[in-house]
């Protein structure tokens, strides 16, 4: 009875230093990110100037395109003058292999849902860039177990993913160059996991960019020093480099942004180095998944 009741005051004890530190931390969070103080003026000039275009349920889905052509063209861009300019070639991951007017045109080949009513107040800060962070931990598992799936089952494989790795070495525009199937996949989730994590619009737009944003640069064939996978410290995110190794080596490397999926199931791998030429091996590596998934 004396060690049971040593054993409760223990865990009563724990449980009390555990409400105070979160108490403090949270008096610390007021105080670095005031409650709706940031982003409602931004909130506030959105809502009372677009409000009918924000209003559209067409604005989501133009937000989403313009982002990614956005993003696509800058690559592009990038990519088309990597060739003659040694300052952009020096961080291509394959720089001896360049994308081609022909790959721009094979690449360039989208989702609806009504917008809610728009909320008069601003969400904090905190909680927009929670929020973001949430749907994007959300996302990477569900596509993660989709991804692992349809590389494990040969049918899915060939009828819905093979598609997206005809390029093993990706560029920009080879983000959506995916089945229906998959884009609508990546589009359901993308939709679903701000409505099921009850976000405000302005963070599910937040989310919307941001995903396009590393979904983007993850295919974009480029290994710059403010890329995302070196920002994040741990090695926690995979970034271009593990993604583009994935495309190499198909069995590997599944989880879309973060790591700890492919530690966790033993798909992990690390990124590939650039190889010279038309990078025969990744080549032959990935035709021989090919077939034996067809097999």
């Amino acid at each position: 009875m004396l060690l049971e009741s040593a054993m409760s005051t223990s865990r009563l004890l724990g449980t009390q230093d555990a409400l105070s530190w979160a108490l403090e931390l949270g008096d610390v969070t007021s105080a670095l990110l005031p409650e709706g103080s940031f982003l409602q003026p931004i909130w506030d000039y959105l809502y009372c100037n677009h409000h009918g275009l924000m209003s559209s349920p067409l604005f989501p889905v133009a937000l989403s395109v313009s982002t990614y052509f956005f993003l696509v063209g800058l690559y592009t861009g990038l990519d088309l003058l990597a060739p003659t300019w040694p300052c952009i070639s020096r961080y291509k991951l394959h720089p001896h292999q360049s994308v081609t007017v022909a790959d721009i045109r094979a690449t360039l080949g989208w989702l609806w849902r009504p917008s809610p009513p728009l909320p008069r107040d601003a969400p904090t800060l905190w909680e927009f860039l929670l929020g973001i962070a949430g749907c994007t931990v959300v996302f990477d598992f569900q596509y993660y177990l989709w991804h692992l799936l349809h590389h494990r089952v040969p049918w899915l494989y060939r009828t819905f993913h093979a598609v997206h790795h005809q390029y093993s070495q990706p560029f920009s525009l080879v983000t959506q160059y995916l089945s229906g199937w998959e884009l609508f996949s990546v589009g359901f989730w993308a939709t679903v996991d701000p409505v099921l994590l009850r976000c405000h619009c302005l963070t599910t737009w937040g989310f919307m960019v941001f995903n396009i944003y590393v979904s983007t640069e993850d295919h974009c064939g480029y290994d710059f020093p403010w890329a995302m996978h070196r920002l994040v410290p741990f090695g926690l995110w995979g970034g271009a480099p593990k993604h583009d190794t994935h495309h190499q080596r198909p069995g590997t490397n599944f989880a879309p942004f973060f790591s700890h999926w492919d530690w966790l199931g033993g798909t992990n791998t690390a990124a590939a180095t650039a190889l010279s030429g038309n990078n025969t091996a990744a080549a032959t590596a990935a035709a021989e998944d090919v077939k034996g998934r067809k097999d």
